[in-house]
C-alpha cells in the first residue's frame, strides 16, 4: 500500500514548483488558479523569491499548499492514487485537497488567513519554539512541566520518537531546554521561527479559523486521512474540518502517524511537496519502510 504524505512549513525554497509549471500544464493551472483565488502573484513569489517575502508566514503556507497540489495533479493526471494520505500540519490541508475534500481554490485562501491569523496571535518575541533532540515524548513533556513556572511550554511537534519540538512562552522554552540537556538530550536547538506554533498560545488564531472554516464546504474524504490532532483515520468532511481548527493550538503527533499508516499496511511513503523532511523523518519512526520523493521535475518524471 502507498500513502502519500504533504510537507509544512520550512520546506520552502525560491524557484520550487518553477521546473514543472513550465511543462505540465495541469501543475501551471494549479498556480494559476492561486494566483486568481488570492489576487496576487503567488506564482511569482514561489519561482523567483524573494526569499525574504517566501518566509513570512501568510505566504509560506500558501507557497507551499499550492506547490505541493502542483505535483499531486500531475501525479493525478497520470493515474496514481494513495490508499491513505496524511501531511504534517499545513501539509493537512494539502492532503485534504488530494483526498477531495476541499477545494483548491478554498484551501489556499485558508492557509493564507491561518498564516496570517497564526503571526498575529503572539506579538513578535514573546513567543519560542525549540528542538529537542534525544529525549522520548515522557522525558520531553516532564521538562515541559518543570520549565512552565505558570507559563505555557509544551511538545508542539512529535516529528520522530526522539525529535520532539517544543512552543510557549520564550522564557519557558529557555527553561525547557536548559533542563533538556540536564536531563540528557543530546541537543536542544533554539527555532528561528516567527511565533510559537502548536501550543496554546494559539488559540485566539484557531477561533479565528474556526469561523472561516465553518463557512468552507468539505466533502467526505475519497481515501483516509491520518490527522495530526489525533493520529486516527478520518474520512469524513466533519472530522476533516474539525481537525484543522483543533491543530491549530494542538501538537502534531507525526510520529504516531507515520505509525498508524505503517500499521495499516502502508509499505511505501511518497512525499508530495517541496523538501524532503518527511523523509527524513519517516526513515526515523519506520526505517523498514521505503520513500520517495516528488518534489522535482526529475523525480516526478522518475516516479510517473
Amino acid at each position: 500500500m502507498i500513502a502519500y504524505v504533504f510537507p509544512g512549513q520550512g520546506s520552502q525554497f525560491p524557484g520550487m514548483g518553477k521546473d514543472i509549471a513550465g511543462v505540465y500544464p495541469e501543475a501551471r493551472e494549479v498556480f494559476e488558479e492561486a494566483d486568481d483565488s488570492l489576487q496576487f502573484r503567488l506564482s511569482r513569489l514561489c519561482f523567483e523569491g524573494p526569499e525574504s517575502e517566501l518566509q513570512l508566514t501568510e505566504n509560506t503556507q500558501p507557497a507551499i499548499l499550492t506547490t505541493s497540489v502542483a505535483f499531486w495533479r500531475v501525479l493525478q493526471r497520470a493515474g496514481h492514487r494513495p490508499q491513505f494520505v496524511a501531511g504534517h500540519s499545513l501539509g493537512e490541508y494539502s492532503a485534504l485537497v488530494c483526498a477531495g475534500a476541499l477545494r483548491f481554490s478554498d484551501a489556499v485562501k485558508l492557509v493564507r488567513l491561518r498564516g496570517r491569523f497564526m503571526q498575529e496571535a503572539v506579538p513578535l518575541g514573546v513567543g519560542a519554539m525549540a528542538a529537542i533532540i534525544g529525549l522520548d515524548l515522557a522525558a520531553v513533556t516532564q521538562v515541559c512541566q518543570e520549565g512552565a513556572q505558570g507559563e505555557v511550554v509544551a511538545p508542539a511537534n512529535v516529528n520522530a520518537p526522539s525529535q520532539i519540538v517544543v512552543a510557549g512562552h520564550a522564557a519557558a522554552v529557555h527553561r525547557a531546554t536548559i533542563l533538556a540537556r540536564q536531563r540528557g538530550a543530546r541537543n536542544a536547538i533554539p527555532l528561528m521561527v516567527s511565533a510559537p506554533f502548536h501550543c496554546e498560545l494559539m488559540r485566539p488564531a484557531q477561533v479565528r479559523l474556526e469561523f472561516e472554516l465553518d463557512c468552507t464546504t468539505f466533502q467526505d474524504l475519497n481515501f483516509p486521512l491520518v490527522n495530526n490532532v489525533d493520529a486516527q483515520l478520518i474520512s469524513a468532511a466533519a472530522d476533516a474540518r474539525q481537525g484543522l481548527a483543533r491543530q491549530v493550538s494542538s501538537t502534531v503527533r507525526w510520529s504516531e502517524s507515520v505509525e498508524v499508516l505503517a500499521g495499516r499496511g502502508v509499505e511505501t511513503f511518497v512525499e508530495v511537496g517541496p523538501g524532503k523532511v518527511l523523509t527524513g523523518l519517516i526513515r526515523r519512526i519506520s526505517p523498514s519502510k521505503k520513500t520517495l520523493n516528488v518534489g522535482n521535475r526529475e523525480q516526478l518524471e522518475s516516479y510517473v
